[in-house]
């Protein structure tokens, strides 16, 4: 064979021997199978080795929605070997919508989903608009009030689209509501109690302690953190009773609304590993509402049909809180997935009585509410919600659409089409 015959045959293996992305496209086709789904997130997992960041060269990914002859751009965002992206609208249950991915050259573009820090919390924005706020900074209660119901690690302010804020912290009622948090409460360390809730007991407390990382980009934003359950009954010094790891995440869904994704995982490092009582709340995903919302502007609504007069203590896959609020109607959908633990979960809710009769209101999922949990030492234990929350109002086959999404993704095949 000449030389030039054989770098010819080198030049061809090489090129036929480059990594998948650098020489296809890939068709995604999404089926929305037995469920209608309504602002969707959907995974598509990329065959072959991509890079680990969204820009290699500039080189950037490029989603189109293919209708007809159509091609409509779509915000995506790379994570691991695939990429997420908002199945936008809604999609008929048994319908197909079919996606083609590409790789481009661009000029870099601003991410719309940020993280920002500031001297005591985690900002998640959308297009510079806050969505919720995550405090690392021990928050100091009100003068007069006992230290003891200091605290970090929870979520506050969470913002409505239209601006309006939903939570509250540090109410006169409660000095230990936060917000959206999650302590355990009735607990049992080597036959002792522990109350990681009622900050007032003294007994135990959860903490911020460090950011293991963050992610900003187009389609979604989010921050994940370590925090420390302590313990403050143990001899010698304080010690931590479960390590927890919290991933907050933000999706652009539009804007009228965010979609916000809430994971915890937790371990206990003790030999005898930890005891969390069946009790009434505690633990899961807690909600202390803002103190506008009353009996008389706020209600409630679960996907059994259960209102505040009948809520508390039932099981439901999501509960609907709305009311009207400075900017007008807006409210929250909490949702439960199917692999946590005792789904669907139990609930505390308030009734419209509760605060001496002002109806103020308190949610809660709370997988201990029936059935007493055993956390073992070395096992990873992991709880996930999610919430939408709106402007205006939601109904319940809304409310089921956004569910279904969450906890029965749609299938979604991707196929490379070779250029070469």
């Amino acid at each position: 064979m000449k030389r030039k015959d054989l770098l010819l045959s080198l030049v061809l293996i090489s090129l036929a021997t480059l990594p998948l992305f650098a020489q296809s496209s890939w068709k995604i086709t999404v089926d929305a199978g037995d469920h209608a789904r309504k602002d969707c997130p959907v995974y598509a997992k990329i065959p072959g080795d991509i890079p680990n960041d969204i820009r290699t060269d500039s080189l950037v990914w490029s989603l189109q929605e293919i209708t007809g002859k159509e091609k409509k751009p779509v915000a995506c965002q790379q994570e691991g070997n695939g990429i997420w992206f908002i199945l936008k609208g809604t999609t008929p249950a048994r319908a197909r919508r079919v996606f083609l991915l590409e790789r481009r050259r661009s000029a870099a573009e601003s991410p719309t989903m940020k993280v920002e820090k500031d001297y005591a919390s985690y900002l998640l924005k959308r297009d510079g608009q806050p969505v919720l706020s995550y405090r690392f900074r021990t928050q100091a209660p009100p003068a007069g009030v006992d230290p003891l119901y200091q605290k970090s690690g929870y979520i506050h302010p969470l913002w409505s689209p239209a601006g309006d804020t939903l939570t509250r912290i540090q109410p006169p009622d409660h000095r230990h509501h936060y917000g959206i948090w999650g302590p355990w409460t009735k607990t049992h360390i080597d036959g002792r109690e522990v109350d990681f809730w009622n900050l007032g007991k003294g007994q135990g407390t959860v903490r911020y302690a460090g950011l293991l990382g963050l992610t900003e980009g187009p389609v979604f934003c989010g921050i994940k953190v370590h925090q420390e359950h302590i313990d403050f009954g143990a001899k010698g010094p304080d010690r931590t009773a479960l390590d927890e790891t919290l991933q907050v995440r933000a999706w652009d869904v539009g804007d009228h609304a965010w979609l916000v994704d809430y994971t915890t995982t937790q371990s206990c490092p003790l030999p005898g590993g930890i005891l969390l009582d069946a009790y009434r709340y505690g633990g899961g995903l807690g909600y202390r509402a803002t103190e506008r919302w009353t009996r008389k502007n706020s209600t409630v609504l679960t996907s059994e049909g259960k209102t505040r007069e009948d809520a508390d203590g039932t099981n439901a896959r999501w509960c609907r809180i709305e009311g009207t609020l400075t900017e007008g109607d807006c409210g929250i959908l909490f949702m439960d997935h199917p692999g946590n633990r005792d789904y669907p979960e139990p609930m505390r809710v308030w009734p419209e009585d509760a605060n001496k009769g002002r109806g103020d209101l308190f949610f809660e999922f709370c997988p201990i509410r029936h059935h007493p949990w055993t956390m073992e030492r070395g096992k990873s234990y992991t709880l996930r919600y999610r919430m939408l929350i709106f402007d205006g109002t939601l109904n319940p086959e809304e409310a089921e659409m956004i569910w279904n999404g969450f906890a029965y993704p749609p299938e979604v095949k991707t196929e490379v089409r070779d250029e070469r």
